[in-house]
């Protein structure tokens, strides 16, 4: 059985049609609702998804814990990540996890087309994903997709998910840390909306600080 794992916070207007699409392609669908105040619960469980709830909000990062901790319970061998909002197609869900039930991958992020990406948030990944490949001696296309699958292992040894923007980097960082084998896939977005310029700043700059940290920690321990 494949597991389709969708952390939700207040997505009733998309949760629904997610939830049908990845079951349309024989997933068992596992979605976190992170203390929603809106129908998101309902909805999900009314499409068929079994739903794990958190009381209160407690950011996508925890959501993701909860996840995974389920996933380890329950013996999990291989699961997708996909986000509630419809900025990622479900329907490319199985060419990710494909490299990881073929064994050709521990860890499958997506990579986006920067052509399809606004200006602000292009800049911001550029630079993040720059001093990311720098500092951990990778050539990575994309450090921030949050469309990803996990085998097994990365099941297992991913334990250190960090909350807000920070989460796609440090599940790299952590993953460069056990010698997981990541590979990357082409994948479709579709923004609905841009961030504001001094929100952007706010956001480039502390995720900046967490790779830059984490990047010289690692590059001592290698010496």
């Amino acid at each position: 059985m494949d597991f389709a794992i969708v952390p939700a916070y207040n997505e009733e207007k998309n949760i629904y049609e997610v939830v049908k699409r990845l079951r349309k392609m024989n997933f068992k669908v596992i979605v976190i609702d992170d203390g929603s105040k809106d129908k998101t619960y309902e909805l999900a469980k009314k499409a068929g998804a079994i739903v794990l709830r958190h009381k209160t909000n407690k950011g996508k990062g925890e959501a993701l814990k909860t996840a995974f901790e389920y996933a380890r319970k329950k013996n999990i061998k291989n699961l997708v990540i996909i986000d509630a909002d419809l900025q990622y197609l479900p329907e490319e869900a199985r060419k990710l996890l494909e490299s990881v039930k073929n064994k050709e991958a521990d860890l499958v992020m997506g990579f986006r087309d920067w052509r399809g990406v606004p200006f602000r948030h292009k800049l911001g990944n550029f630079v993040w994903r720059k001093i990311f490949n720098f500092l951990f001696g990778v050539k990575l296309k994309d450090t921030n997709c949050g469309y990803m699958a996990f085998g097994e292992r990365a099941i297992n040894e991913i334990e250190n998910i960090h909350g807000g923007y920070i989460i796609e980097n440090s599940i790299l960082a952590e993953a460069i840390k056990k010698n997981l084998r990541i590979k990357q896939i082409h994948v479709k977005v579709f923004y609905h909306k841009k961030s504001k310029v001094l929100r952007g700043i706010r956001v480039v700059i502390g995720v900046l600080i967490f790779i830059i940290k984490e990047g010289l920690r690692y590059k001592l321990s290698k010496l």
